[in-house]
């Protein structure tokens, strides 16, 4: 597989970013509603990226992207921007911050179960076991919680299926950058969810209450997806989500820090064992030989992966750093090691 650091290191510092929402989410949740606040946090994500598209010079309505990245970016956002962060707060108001954090490990079953049915995602022994010793985990960290709410448990794991399609959702998207894609999921989530929450309560909300929610999403959910979409198009959405399923017991070790609640011996056996996954999905390997068509499309990429040989109108160091821009792939028959990502979605016999 891809072991490049940077972008496992980008999968990692969105698991924190993340895994901080939940502590922080639970705090401001004493005095705003799960509509309002899953509203602002996504507001606060558009913001967030949106000094890099005005650098770019890439902010633009989506309305020339092909049909089929259209409907991808409407899945993301409908799944991913509006219900999985309503069902996700409304579960955290009635749960603590801790049980919920763990709960979350069930979006890593969720990725993995939707990958293999629906988007032709090849799971290698390897991956199987990660997975499993991720959902061991998740177990024994339930655990620590006991029953805390029947509701709250099902409100989370509606959530994780939620995200579990966005997931595979904005791993297969192209034509537009993953702050594109964050800006419009952010904006448009944001504002239906903030306008169902004022309608249904338009008690006034201080200032202070305001501006956290906004910063919370402008690192937690802006910058945190905005990494996540660019490693999941590097190492598929099931792997990318392995590592991203850390982001749990950040949430808990931020819990214990912010807001006083205890890390049990049960707590730190479960977090040794989701390493220990981890660790195992490094020694993966997947290669065999398969077919690339002709195709135009535009995606994040570096020129020494063996899939972009084309040229630039001019020679410059852009050639061996990650960029974006469209560029067309001619036709190939090649073995290698690979993943999941959006060069290789093939099936298996």
């Amino acid at each position: 597989m891809n072991k490049n650091p940077i972008i496992v290191l980008m999968a990692l510092l969105s698991a924190l970013l993340f895994g901080a929402s939940t502590p922080a989410s639970k705090w401001l949740l004493d005095s705003i509603s799960p509509f309002v606040l899953a509203g602002l946090l996504y507001i606060g994500a558009s913001i967030g990226v949106l000094p890099v598209l005005i650098r770019d010079r890439a902010l633009s309505l989506p309305t020339k992207l092909p049909n089929k990245t259209k409907s991808l970016l409407l899945g993301a956002i409908l799944s991913g921007g509006i219900l999985g962060p309503v069902l996700l707060l409304m579960g955290l108001s009635l749960a603590s911050s801790a049980s919920v954090s763990l709960w979350l490990n069930l979006e890593l079953v969720a990725t993995v179960t939707l990958g293999v049915i629906f988007f032709k995602e090849h799971i290698s022994f390897h991956s199987l076991i990660a997975a499993m010793g991720t959902v061991i985990a998740s177990i024994l960290l339930s655990l620590t919680g006991g029953i805390s709410g029947i509701y709250a448990g099902l409100l989370v794991f509606g959530a994780c299926i939620a995200w579990g399609f966005d997931n595979h959702f904005t791993s297969l998207i192209d034509g537009i950058t993953p702050s594109q894609s964050t800006f419009w999921k952010g904006l448009v989530a944001g504002t239906v969810n903030l306008s169902i929450g004022l309608y249904l309560d338009s008690s006034l909300i201080s200032l202070s209450t305001f501006g956290y929610a906004l910063l919370i999403g402008i690192f937690a959910y802006g910058a945190s997806i905005v990494l996540y979409i660019g490693s999941a198009q590097q190492l598929g959405a099931t792997r990318s989500q392995i590592i991203f399923s850390t982001s749990p017991f950040w949430g808990v070790a931020l819990s214990a820090l912010l807001l006083g609640e205890s890390i049990s011996i049960t707590q730190l056996i479960a977090a040794a064992i989701m390493c220990g996954s981890l660790v195992l999905l490094f020694f993966e390997t997947h290669a065999h030989e398969h077919i690339h068509h002709d195709m135009e499309h535009e995606h994040w990429h570096k020129h020494t992966d063996g899939h972009h040989t084309h040229d630039h109108d001019s020679e410059t160091a852009e050639n061996s750093q990650w960029h974006s821009h469209r560029h067309d792939h001619e036709g190939m028959s090649h073995a290698h090691v690979h993943l999941p990502d959006l060069h290789h979605r093939h099936g298996h016999e």
